[in-house]
């Protein structure tokens, strides 16, 4: 029996941006996501991972390497892929309903048909009360579920994430991290997630991938093998502390390999 392919396949990718100086932005990137699983790319600032995920996405080209979804090379975006950024992206004429409605056009759905799904996924994320309300009139929070339900309303095989709850006052991200992993854990689906946020990788993922310094590399895999469902409480157990001490850790020896007068500094301090 032939084994499934990977939902996401990385393969050998680069990426130099040309100029006046060119920018190697990532080197020799190989990673793997099966599917259902979710998997947090941390690292300093500046060391790629946005861009990895833009590759990914088909937002940006590579300048060597394939990106496979179950074995099929992209070549562009696709809805294969759903894409969640830190700013909302709603629009700002339409209502949280109206602006998932509009993500399911290419569905070939009825206009009833449409709004069952829409009203669905707003459930989901705890917005009914609010389907008529417009951009302006919600929270940062209530935006980017909006985004977050029109990303999956289409169901896509695989889920991106570029630092969704960056934006976000420290209470309302702890219950975003909550409800996305009350979201994973009930529907599966395969995620990719890019934060700076070492407490939020942990609490969310199965892995974390910590990145180098730029040109970008993997550097480490941490697997996180806490138990789920996932608790706040949770974060205070040794399990999880150990798990965020190992994480920070490399990416503080990344910054002093980035920074040495902060190295110096961390020396003389320690």
């Amino acid at each position: 029996m032939v084994a499934a392919p990977p939902r996401l396949d990385v393969r050998g990718v680069s990426k130099i941006f040309s100029g006046k100086v060119p920018v190697h932005a990532l080197t020799d990137i190989d990673l793997r996501l099966e599917a259902n699983e979710f998997v947090s790319l941390v690292g300093t600032s500046g060391c790629g991972k946005s861009t990895l995920l833009a590759i990914v996405a088909g937002l940006v080209e590579p300048t060597t390497g394939d990106i496979l979804v179950d074995g099929v090379s992209i070549d562009g975006p696709g809805r294969d892929r759903g894409v969640v950024f830190q700013a909302y992206t709603l629009f700002p004429w339409l209502t949280a309903r109206q602006n998932i409605e509009f993500a399911l056009g290419p569905e070939g759905l009825s206009g009833a048909q449409r709004r069952a799904v829409a009203l669905e996924h707003l459930e989901m994320v705890g917005l009914t009360a609010f389907a008529d309300a417009y951009p302006r009139q919600l929270s940062g929070g209530m935006k980017q579920r909006v985004a977050i339900a029109r990303a999956l309303c289409y169901r896509p095989r695989i889920l991106l994430m570029d630092e969704p709850f960056g934006a976000l006052d420290a209470q309302t991200r702890l219950l975003m991290q909550e409800l996305l992993a009350r979201i994973w854990e009930s529907h599966r689906l395969t995620v990719l997630f890019v934060t700076h946020d070492v407490e939020e990788s942990v609490y969310i993922s199965d892995r974390v991938l910590v990145m180098s310094n730029r040109p970008g590399r993997l550097k480490e895999e941490v697997a996180i093998p806490l138990p789920r469902p996932r608790t706040v409480e949770m974060q205070e157990s040794p399990d999880f502390l150990a798990l965020r001490h190992r994480i920070l850790r490399s990416i503080r020896e990344e910054s002093m390999l980035a920074d040495p007068g902060l190295a110096q500094v961390a020396g003389e301090l320690s």
